[in-house]
């Protein structure tokens, strides 16, 4: 069997978008009806996220030509993937999101910065808090023993300078 020009093609593009992609999620979508998959188009769009239904052979090809393993057996039926090219979380929380909305959606993995994961991982991915919120945890997280240790060096000035008041008010006495 030939392999022809343009399906060459087609398996550079998938390599091409795998590589570049942070966060990539293959979810099973059987069962949706037009307007579904319209809305969750939509919502991919809005989010950044590229969504394509992919021949699996082609993307099985694609995959190992991108250096990414164990992506085999979740190549079974029909399979669109989510491409998150500058959000490694949006396609987890997106598909994620809808998937609890309509369950014909099914997510069956997902792909991490070239590594796979299985659709439990992907949902946990989705269920993380944004960036920043985590930042800013770990920020206040850093601060608490900051401003522990300046109300304890303030308490000691503080205590020195009631002192010193009462002191001041039994000398004037």
């Amino acid at each position: 069997m030939a392999v022809t020009a343009e399906k060459q093609a087609t398996v550079a593009e998938i390599r091409e978008k795998l590589e570049k992609a942070k966060g990539a999620v293959l979810a099973d979508y059987r069962g949706l009806n037009v307007a579904d998959a319209t809305k969750l188009r939509r919502a991919l769009r809005e989010a950044g996220v590229e969504f394509r239904v992919l021949k699996n052979t082609m993307t099985r090809i694609a995959a190992q030509e991108a250096g990414i393993q164990g992506l085999d057996s979740y190549l079974e039926g029909p399979t669109a993937v989510a491409f998150g090219f500058t959000d490694l979380v949006a396609p987890a929380k997106v598909l994620s999101q809808f998937a609890k909305e309509n369950k014909n959606l099914v997510i069956k993995a997902g792909i991490v910065e070239g590594k796979v994961v299985n659709g439990e991982g992907v949902k946990a991915l989705a269920d993380l808090p944004p960036k920043e919120v985590l930042i800013a945890k770990m920020l206040g997280s850093m601060q608490a023993p900051l401003a522990g240790l300046v109300n304890v060096l303030q308490g000691n000035i503080r205590n020195l300078v009631y002192t010193l008041e009462a002191v001041r008010k039994q000398k004037g006495a």
